[in-house]
């Protein structure tokens, strides 16, 4: 069985261009405008979508994607409408690859069985849940697997080849390589030791290979889809949204607008990585 990950992964594998993964947090600053992001995305040149689940105590994002989501849980965002914003967005597009992303607390407090149901019907291909280790795989990675959703696991600058293998047994989809070692929006590493990393992963597994956690900048991804598969981008869109609202969360400016113009130059990068 294939999913809309695999299918989107082998055509830019065919097309020679590596993906551009755009993360935004479900319900920031609200439902509506949230929506309007999503869409915008794929028309801005994003290949694959990542849709953030607010979480009101995560471990591994910074500074602005932690009041991202506090900004969606102010305006009474709960995983229940995150599922529903996928929902509305496949109505008008039927194509374009969604990954949830977030927290395991909300998808456990909400059921496993009744997750991963409610998580098929609204159109989802794909899941990170960051805090789920592979000894944990009977929890959820397993239950989604079984129904035809693919499981994306994380690697690091600290998963050596005695772990990676453990790491990658149930992942599908693609492998999401964290570039440094700390939280979500950190200065971007050595992109020639990423490129390496890429490389080491590559010789265990046939799985596409992403890279995030720190790319801001069209250059930065230009340079990184030099070697990776994909090109993963979170906190500066999120900061694109906070960007244009005032010191109540009034919008100055159209959030979807700010992102689709970000995303915009950064799709032009990632897809300059491989032209020479």
């Amino acid at each position: 069985m294939t999913t809309r990950i695999d299918r989107r992964f082998a055509k830019l594998k065919a097309e020679g261009r590596p993906a551009l993964v755009t993360y935004f947090m479900g319900g920031d600053p609200d439902y509506d405008t949230s929506l309007s992001i999503m869409k915008a995305l794929p028309g801005a040149g994003s290949d694959v979508i990542e849709l953030g689940m607010p979480f009101s105590d995560p471990m591994a994002d910074g500074p602005a994607i932690q009041a991202a989501g506090l900004r969606a849980l102010k305006g009474g965002q709960t995983l229940a409408r995150t599922l529903q914003l996928a929902r509305e967005f496949r109505r008008h597009d039927a194509d374009t690859p969604v990954i949830m992303m977030g927290y395991y607390n909300p998808i456990y407090s909400y059921g496993v069985e009744r997750f991963v149901a409610d998580a098929l019907e609204a159109g989802i291909d794909g899941l990170i849940v960051v805090d789920l280790p592979p000894e944990m795989d009977e929890e959820l990675c397993l239950p989604a697997l079984r129904a035809g959703l693919n499981f994306i696991r994380l690697a690091t600058p600290t998963t050596d080849d005695r772990r990676l293998p453990t790491v990658l047994r149930n992942t599908s989809g693609f492998v999401y390589y964290v570039s440094m070692t700390g939280i979500t929006g950190s200065a971007l590493p050595d992109t020639t030791k990423v490129a390496d990393a890429v490389d080491r992963i590559k010789s265990h597994t046939d799985l596409p290979v992403c890279v995030g956690f720190g790319v801001k900048t069209a250059e930065q991804a230009r340079v990184i889809g030099g070697s990776a598969d994909g090109v993963v981008v979170g906190t500066a869109i999120v900061n694109a949204v906070a960007n244009v609202l005032g010191p109540r969360g009034e919008k100055t400016a159209d959030p979807a607008e700010a992102v689709a113009t970000l995303v915009n130059g950064l799709a032009q990068g990632v897809r300059s990585a491989r032209l020479a």
